[in-house]
């Protein structure tokens, strides 16, 4: 049980780290929209798109590691739409649509971060 928590912690410090790169990338950004229609822009575009790709990957591990129990308990998240946008992201790249993007990175990100640092510190009291 012990190692379990460890685990646990380590992924979601993992996640608290992607989640202040994706914060972090798209400070500043005004528009995705624009974003796509640069090499520079693209640039920071797919480097959102692939940290959330590895968030949805780490959340994924982190349901599987507690079996199903821990992501429950803090249903203020749709956390099968997290990992649904990983899946997205990853196999449906040339299909995403940026507004989605951009509406996840403002709206969705902050409060999945807020969350992670509570588990966080619900896990480690």
């Amino acid at each position: 049980m012990r190692n379990e928590l460890l685990i646990q912690i380590d992924m979601l410090e993992q996640l608290d780290k992607l989640l202040s790169v994706v914060e972090s990338r798209a400070a500043g950004v005004q528009s995705f929209d624009a974003l796509a229609r640069s090499d520079a822009g693209m640039m920071k575009l797919d480097a959102i798109c692939m940290n959330l790709i590895t968030i949805g990957e780490v959340v994924k591990g982190l349901d599987k590691v507690s079996n199903g129990m821990l992501l429950p308990k803090y249903s203020v998240i749709n956390w099968h739409g997290v990992m649904r946008m990983r899946d997205k992201i990853a196999h449906h790249y040339f299909e995403i649509d940026v507004d989605v993007i951009q509406r996840t990175v403002e709206d969705d990100i902050p409060q999945l971060h807020a969350v992670i640092r509570q588990m966080l510190g619900d896990i480690r009291s």
